[in-house]
Parts: C-alpha cells; structure tokens; sequence
C-alpha cells in the first residue's frame, strides 16, 4: 500500500467513512478499524447503522501501511460522547 494522507471522516456514516477510506488509500480491500464510543463493546454489524465521533490517525496525518486507520463511532440517533 502506498502511503496516503488521512482525511476527515468525523461526522460521516461509518459505512460512508470506510468507502472513502479505500478510495483515497488506493486499495479496495483496505481495513479500517471502530470502537463503540460508549465503551459498551458493541461490535458495528451494519455500519450504516453507526457514525463516526472520532478518528485516529488525525487528519492530514500520513497513513503508511504499518499504521492502522480506527473510527470511533456511535449509533446514528446517539451523540457523540
């Protein structure tokens, strides 16, 4: 994977946030990581049902391929903590 510059995701859909992910990482099987942001260990079986509070690498940060990209959501009718 070739290095790529991080975008802002915060505030999109998981499912939207992931797509993009691959789209500017060049590669169609890439694998973004999420936590619930409630700390309550829901794992995010429908990703449309999930938005992203946060992220991590930080925008404009370079993503290399021993970096993971992690979004930490909430479901979409909760706040962001």
């Amino acid at each position: 994977m070739a290095p790529f510059i991080m975008p802002s995701e915060v505030g999109k859909g998981l499912q939207a946030a992931q797509d993009h992910i691959q789209s500017v990482s060049g590669d169609p099987f890439y694998i973004s990581l999420s936590d619930d942001a409630l700390a309550l260990g829901r794992p995010q079986i429908n990703d449309s049902n999930w938005h992203v509070c946060s992220q991590s690498p930080a925008p404009g940060s370079t993503v290399t391929s021993d970096l993971e990209v992690t979004f930490t959501v909430a479901k979409l009718d909760e706040a962001c903590p």
